[in-house]
């Protein structure tokens, strides 16, 4: 005779026998598998979820037994803890963490094994269709259906992933749960869950069956409607039933004594997968597509085991307006849970309709039907919340230091930013610019609309030509910055900063819904890839690369360079000449490889960040969201030139206005000092007090001293400042001109 396995449940060693589910394992042991209520042992309500090697809302009628198991039941009230994970390390291998996933590619999906799954399975096959079936018996549960179409299943050897031309959800019928008082004690079964546990031997005590009663399961029939169930130990927790109360159609109650209650009460199609799918080709079959009779709407009780709403739940909600399922739903609670209605919908369809005379459609369920982990969720699956440009390997083999800028993983040098610097300042460098935001704003009231959103005029940019434009809030304060390029009479294209991008496109597409403007918003942010060409050289690259004419400042052109459709913009943000070649992200590799080759004469090389930084530095470029703060205005930024005030309206005008004739203590400023620039952040002192901070410094090879921005927070603003507790002077900008002449320091 072997000796008896065990799992253990609550820090208690429980004996189970071979093919036990942990659910029937402690039935076998007279005990309850979770917290009260109906059992179906199927899958489809949430009265025995469990913790599972510390793992929550675990079915345990759908995990089976095994030696050594650890089970811990959920608190009666309130959700399970949070987990606590000081070290995984030290407990779990990787290839013990680690989920495979598997994917696979077929014409049809069938999801259940019964007959009907079998059905079209074998129909589909002799069609010629490539046909894989997913069955839960099998221990393949399918838990979501996404667009695409996609089904997730969770198998005995990880997630699988399938695209499919077709669904087909055989998935059957799940069996009612009573609603009535005292439904949460123990010992009340499906019929289906009854059968079950007599093939396996349970003992059931004295039984009772109401309504249908199972084939082959010992048990009494009552007659008559369930009023109620009444239990011991009610009062101190959900108790354990040992009376159900009947009534005839007189309204006489019969009591019976029970250990058991077996429910036959009916069926309602298992769905939930069909009604998950959106507009997917999806169609159930079989019991999954029959209409069930809807059983009689409740008049007490829990509705839904899940979150504990009551009838007198759904009440309160219909009475305060929420009289659409949808609305009755998320006020009440009811279907929210873990099974997502699987136990509750039908009795909630059949309580509105006896309200309305009219039976809801059942409401869209969500992804997942199955409680997964985190882990599960994410198999295989990286994502990286910084984007990566088209030239992100190109950067790598030339030898760039990467890092986070704006969103996106940037050069930030290729291992000597000063020779960098000199590429720009004496010959011709290549910049990755692909991260700017870029949106194509058209129709027939675009100019009307840019009037409105920016500060500046638009109406009189001339096609082909371009102007820099801020773009403030309603406060007057600035938002981000860019170039509004006229492409057309009224077509438009709109550069912004990498890393206000998104955040420009929402604005920029919100105000064309308030206004109701006919005015059509396209991003091509991720679409098109950008080059900066810039040095004293740039031209002559563009040349040899088949732009016989480049644009003049501020112009842009549509043309081929190196064989490749670019809109070339010719801008500057380096103080030397500078073109930017916007194109498909799909040829930026060859572009930016012709263009290495062709100018390998001139000394051509790449800059990074740290290089730009610095150029833009000298120039007195102000870089949005780093040298500017969230309420910093023009005036602030020193940046009056870029706003028309004569406009009869922009956004933020009024602010603007209200606050023009107020003192403002705060600027923005240069400042130049010898030595080695200081740290970016460094607070800014005057006579013993701190005034400022500096936003961006440069030790320039130029000029041979330190060029910075920083802020002013004091008035009267002082000329000379220290920083690092080194003399700082104020100083105009730009601290350079790139014809060679010097800027006063």
């Amino acid at each position: 005779m072997t000796e008896p396995q065990h799992i253990v449940v609550d820090g208690h060693p429980l004996a189970f026998e071979p093919g036990d589910s942990i659910a029937i394992a402690i039935l076998r042991a007279a005990e309850a598998p979770a917290q009260g209520g109906t059992l179906c042992l199927a899958g489809d309500c949430g009265n025995c979820l469990v913790e599972v090697e510390g793992v929550a809302y675990v079915r345990s009628c759908q995990a089976q037994a095994r030696p050594g198991l650890t089970v811990q039941r959920h608190p009666a009230v309130d959700m399970p803890a949070l987990p606590s994970v000081s070290d995984p390390d030290v407990t779990r291998s990787p290839a013990a963490r680690e989920i495979e996933v598997g994917r696979a590619e077929v014409d049809v999906v069938v999801i259940g094994g019964g007959a009907s799954g079998k059905r079209e399975k074998a129909a589909a096959e002799k069609a010629g269709r490539v046909v894989v079936l997913l069955d839960a018996a099998a221990g393949e549960e399918v838990v979501a259906i996404y667009a695409g179409p996609m089904v997730v299943a969770r198998t005995p050897t990880g997630m699988l992933h399938v695209r499919a031309g077709e669904i087909v959800v055989a998935t059957g019928a799940a069996e009612l749960h009573p609603v009535c008082p005292g439904n949460r004690l123990d010992g009340l079964l499906t019929a289906g869950a009854a059968e079950r546990l007599h093939r396996a031997g349970v003992d059931l005590g004295v039984t009772v069956a109401v309504g249908t009663a199972p084939a082959g399961v010992p048990c009494t029939a009552v007659a008559g409607r369930l009023v109620r169930f009444e239990g011991e130990g009610e009062g101190e927790g959900h108790g354990r039933v040992n009376v159900v109360v009947t009534a005839d159609e007189a309204g006489t109650e019969t009591t019976t004594p029970c250990d058991t209650v077996v429910l036959g009460l009916g069926r309602a199609p298992r769905d939930m997968l069909a009604r998950m799918a959106g507009d997917a080709p999806v169609r159930a079959v079989g019991a999954a597509a029959k209409q069930h009779d809807l059983p009689p709407p409740p008049t007490d009780g829990v509705v839904c085991p899940c979150s504990g709403t009551t009838v007198e739940d759904l009440e309160g909600a219909w009475d305060r307006g929420f009289g659409e399922l949808e609305l009755l739903k998320r006020a009440s609670l009811a279907g929210v849970g873990t099974c997502q209605g699987g136990a509750c919908l039908p009795h909630i369809r059949s309580w509105i309709a006896a309200r309305t005379e009219s039976i809801p459609a059942p409401f869209t369920a969500r992804p997942a039907s199955r409680q997964i982990t985190l882990a599960e969720a994410s198999a295989d699956t990286y994502i990286d919340a910084f984007r990566r440009t088209p030239l992100h390997d190109e950067h790598l083999a030339l030898g760039g230091r990467l890092d986070r800028f704006g969103g996106w993983w940037r050069p930030w040098h290729y291992g000597d930013h000063v020779a960098e610097y000199w590429a720009v300042r004496e010959a011709v460098s290549l910049g990755d610019v692909s991260t700017l935001g870029k949106l194509v704003v058209s129709g027939p009231d675009v100019v009307e609309f840019l009037e409105r959103l920016y500060p500046c005029n638009v109406a009189d940019i001339k096609v082909g030509r371009s102007r820099y434009a801020l773009l403030l809030n309603e406060r007057g304060h600035v938002m981000d910055d860019g170039m509004i390029l006229r492409d057309g009479q009224t077509r438009f294209v709109l550069s912004f900063t990498s890393g206000g991008a998104a955040n420009a496109e929402m604005w920029v597409r919100d105000w064309v819904d308030t206004w109701g403007l006919r005015v059509h918003v396209l991003d091509q942010t991720m679409s098109l890839a950008a080059i900066n060409v810039t040095g004293p050289l740039a031209r002559q690259l563009l040349q040899r690369a088949g732009l016989t004419d480049p644009p003049s400042f501020l112009g842009h052109i549509h043309a081929e360079v190196a064989g490749v459709p670019c809109h070339v913009m010719r801008l500057s943000f380096t103080g030397e000449a500078a073109f930017e070649l916007h194109h498909p992200i799909d040829r930026s590799v060859e572009l930016w490889r012709g263009l290495m080759v062709l100018g390998g004469d001139l000394g051509i090389r790449p800059h990074g960040l740290k290089a730009l930084f610095g150029l833009r530095l000298e120039k007195g470029h102000v870089i949005v969201g780093m040298d500017s703060e969230m309420d910093s205005t023009p005036r602030r930024l020193g940046m009056d030139w870029a706003v028309r005030m004569e406009k009869p309206f922009f956004i933020g005008k009024p602010s603007l206005a209200r606050t023009a004739p107020l003192p403002d203590h705060r600027r923005l400023r240069g400042f130049t000092m010898a030595g080695e620039a200081p740290t970016e952040g460094a607070p800014i002192w005057s006579n013993g007090e701190i005034v400022g901070h500096v936003t961006g410094s440069w030790a320039s090879p130029v000029l041979g001293h330190a060029v910075l921005l920083g802020w002013l927070k004091r008035s009267p603003f002082p000329d000379r400042v220290e920083i690092h507790g080194r003399e700082a002077i104020v100083a105009p900008t730009p601290f350079y001109d790139p014809e060679g002449h010097r800027a006063r320091a």
